[in-house]
């Protein structure tokens, strides 16, 4: 709960007597977003991977005090990038104490509120809210109604005998309530057409209708939405006069490059043991192999929570060997690769025709995925005499019982061992099993390019000749 200073204005006179301007909710963000910019800080914490394409789109529309609707497939951030705006609010703002929507003191919009502040003048009581209040956000579902969105007569306000026609017997929604504030709708096509012409009014001339009688309220709302490409021939569409009223259309994407696949995984992961470098590689590459492959459905996406979920699945099959060996700190290997597609392959949408090949086609995409981190990783690198000490009977076993420090025992020393280690990060007096994640790494690469065999079973894995 964040605490409201005690130094600030309490009544509309303090406030007026302080030289406080109201202003609208787009000029606001506009002026806080030119500050942040001026000043080298970064308007967007937490977005990876959209800094020289979605990001000058946005801060563009917002300069230009536009509504706008973000486009993308399922799992590109798009929610994310929206829950930042309410960082470009001011941190506090200043509300009339006990009004129905969060009016400024100086600027009333409610037939109610004008009385009090006709009655009150510079007496008229001041509250504080929090910029983080100011951001609603409401996923859109067939379900929604005019009156969730916009408002309904409230039978209540009637009973207490007050006049059907009446203005003050509108119990308000979601949208005048956000009034000097940002309204997220998520999955804007979900919403019936019907509802989304209640929007109209809202957008383009800022009033609302309920039940057959105009109210007029100046509402202040900046209208941002989602939106899968994908929607628009699929469950609904937007409609044309609410595309039209929208100042913005931007595209998302998913992240273009390794590095920045990585850093997603990086923060958005919740790890219970320790992932390495190289095996976050090898995900990242797994799931950009998934988006170009062929077998799957491309209009649905392969989401960046994908490789998210991927990494915490790794993760959790490192801690589980941890439990099982009494190896300490849990530090993930190659070996747990093996759980990602079974665990995850119902996240996935498949091409006609591929029923029943579903974990051959993940497990193959992976493999390749290992095979071009290794590259990448040991490129230069002679692993000549790795491969020629497990074809002279030094055989390395791995697996879910199987510590580190017994992948390590089972071959000789090699200096090229060393160098496997450094190639992945690791330094010489680093714990068994980073060292031995580095090196089963270098061991299923040797296995990809055919240089050794590999047999496997249900719990253990053994590279020989």
């Amino acid at each position: 709960m964040n605490d409201v200073p005690a130094n600030l204005p309490r009544t509309a006179g303090d406030l007026r007597a302080a030289g406080h301007l109201p202003r609208s909710i787009k000029q606001e963000l506009h002026d806080n977003l030119l500050a942040k910019l001026r000043a080298g800080e970064d308007p967007w914490p937490g977005i990876v991977g959209f800094s020289r394409t979605v990001v000058p789109q946005l801060e563009r529309a917002l300069l230009a005090g536009h509504d706008l609707v973000l486009l993308g497939e399922r799992g590109q951030g798009k929610t994310r990038l929206l829950r930042t705006l309410a960082g470009l609010l001011d941190e506090w703002t200043p509300v009339i104490e006990g009004a129905e929507l969060a009016e400024h003191p100086l600027d009333p919009i409610t037939p109610e509120s004008r009385r009090r502040a006709a009655e009150l003048g510079d007496a008229l009581p001041v509250s504080w809210r929090h910029r983080d209040e100011r951001y609603t956000e409401k996923l859109a579902t067939p379900d929604t109604s005019v009156g969730d969105l916009i408002g309904d007569v409230d039978p209540v306000k009637v009973a207490e005998g007050r006049s059907l026609g009446d203005p003050e017997t509108i119990h308000f929604g979601l949208v005048p309530r956000a009034h000097r504030g940002i309204v997220a709708i998520n999955e804007l096509p979900d919403l019936a057409e019907r509802i989304q012409v209640a929007l109209l009014n809202v957008m383009e001339e800022r009033d609302i209708q309920v039940r057959g009688y105009t109210l007029r309220l100046p509402l202040d709302v900046l209208l941002v939405s989602t939106a899968n490409p994908e929607d628009y021939t699929n469950r609904g569409r937007i409609i044309t006069p609410l595309k039209d009223r929208f100042g913005a259309e931007i595209r998302t994407h998913y992240p273009l490059d390794v590095d920045a696949e990585i850093a997603v995984v990086r923060q958005e992961a919740r790890l219970v043991a320790e992932v390495g470098e190289p095996l976050l590689e090898v995900l990242a590459r797994f799931v950009r192999n998934l988006r170009e492959s062929a077998v799957i459905d491309q209009r649905s996406g392969v989401s960046a929570r994908f490789a998210v979920a991927a990494a915490e699945t790794v993760g959790a099959a490192a801690l589980r060997r941890s439990a099982l060996t009494g190896e300490e700190p849990a530090v993930a290997r190659p070996v747990d690769l093996d759980a990602v597609p079974a665990v995850l392959r119902g996240k996935l949408e498949f091409e006609p025709g591929e029923e029943g090949r579903e974990t051959e086609h993940l497990v193959h995409l992976l493999r390749r995925a290992v095979a071009e981190t290794a590259r990448s990783r040991f490129a230069g690198l002679d692993l000549v005499p790795l491969a020629d000490a497990v074809e002279a009977g030094h055989l390395v076993a791995t697996g879910e019982r199987v510590p580190g420090k017994d992948v390590l025992a089972a071959l000789p020393e090699l200096p090229v061992l060393h160098d496997v280690a450094a190639r992945a990060g690791v330094s010489p007096d680093e714990p068994a099993g980073r060292i031995a994640a580095a090196v089963e790494l270098a061991l299923e690469s040797l296995f990809l390019s055919r240089r050794l065999a590999k047999d496997s079973d249900d719990s253990t894995t053994v590279y020989g000749r």
